[in-house]
Parts: C-alpha cells; structure tokens; sequence
C-alpha cells in the first residue's frame, strides 16, 4: 500500500484527492494544518501533497523543515499560478508544482510519474468479489474464471468501482477518475461505458449484472455479487 499525506485546509479539496487517490489503490492521511502534518512525517510516507496556503504555516516554509529531516517526495498543491512561486518552490525542494484548480487524472499523472522515479516498481495485487476478479498488474478482469473483452475505459470503470464496492459514483467523478482525453469526456460516453460492460458480463452470463444504478446520482459496483 502507497501512503501519501495530504497536507490541505480546503474541505472540497481534501474530499476530491481522497476519493480519486483511494479509488487508485493509494491509502491518504489527510491534516489540515502545517502543525500536524510535521507531526505524521515519522509515519513513513511515500508522497506528501502540500498545499501552499495553509492557515497556520507558509507551504514554502513547511517544505524547508520536512527538507531539513526527510527526502520523500513532495508535490505542491496551489492557487498561485507566478512563475516566481513554481521557480521557489522547486529550487527549494519540492518534486513538482501544480496549480488548483487541478483535475484529479492530472494529480494522479504526476504522482505516478514521480513515484516511478522515486520507488521500485509497485507490485499490484489481484482481488475477488464474488464471481468477479481482477488483476490490476494485468489490467485485466474475470468472471467466472472468464477474461472479459473490456476496452481501457470499461477496464478503468471496473477498477474504480471494484476498490469502493457499494458507493455510488456520479458521471463526473468517473470521469474525472477515468477518462485520460478531455475531448472523449461527456455524460453520455460514461452511460455507453456503462452499458458495454453490463454487455460483457452478459456475455457470460445473460442473467448477471453487477452495476448498480441510481438515478439522478450514477452508478457503482453492487456490494454482494
């Protein structure tokens, strides 16, 4: 498991980070203050996400004492779009520098690029629920000891809900989790997706469908399948 520490005052931030990194297989600790977070650093972390403008402590100045102590990397989380602040804050350490508001695959893009610098190669790990599994080394998943035909954003869906069964995600969060061509993301691709993988699984099993719809809120995986 990737533990990163999340270093951010702004609740809807906090709350957007956590989901798109958890549903990536990545365990966040998030603290709201530069206070806490000095404090959590001895919890051998492998990232930690800073923000800028935290309310207790310049981000800048946290960085310098984490520099004093620590390696791992860090990335910072910011409103400040000047050249002069991306050009501080990397001549004083920080891995990377990226301006909210951000899009969580852009987040997500950067932390990977940076932990395969960083860290020997992840080992991912194959998971069940039920009749379905999946092998997130091999980015493939099966049913009934099946390997279904999925395209690389039916795969990516699947993956998404299989690491948070039961929670309902809306289009927009499947999207903004999944899609990697901001021109192929609209509402409706997200309902085709949808329906392609309901139609592999049929494939297999014309009575089995392991997506759960709720309407007017969007889709996930069904708990007990």
């Amino acid at each position: 498991m990737i533990k990163i520490l999340l270093i951010e005052d702004e609740p809807g931030i906090q709350e957007t980070i956590q989901i798109a990194l958890e549903a990536d297989g990545f365990f966040v600790t998030i603290v709201s203050t530069a206070k806490e977070g000095l404090q959590r650093l001895a919890d051998d972390f492998s990232l930690v996400l800073l923000d800028v403008g935290l309310p207790d402590l310049n981000g800048f100045e946290v960085l310098k004492l984490i520099r004093k102590q620590f390696s791992l990397p860090v990335i910072f989380l910011t409103a400040r779009n000047a050249e002069i602040d991306k050009v501080l804050g990397l001549e004083i350490g920080a891995d990377d520098y990226i301006v909210k508001p951000f899009s969580p695959r852009e987040l997500l893009a950067r932390i990977r690029a940076i932990l395969r610098r960083t860290q020997n190669p992840i080992v991912m790990e194959e998971k069940s629920n039920g009749k379905i599994r999946i092998s997130l080394d091999k980015k493939l998943v099966y049913f009934n000891g099946k390997s279904l035909n999925l395209s690389p954003y039916e795969y990516k869906t699947m993956e998404l809900f299989f690491k948070w069964p039961g929670r309902i995600f809306t289009r927009e969060e499947i999207m903004d989790n999944v899609w990697t061509e901001p021109e192929d993301s609209f509402d409706r691709a997200v309902d085709t997706v949808i329906k392609n993988i309901r139609a592999r699984f049929k494939e297999v099993d014309s009575q089995f469908d392991p997506i759960e719809t709720r309407r007017g809120q969007g889709y996930g995986l069904k708990e007990i399948i």
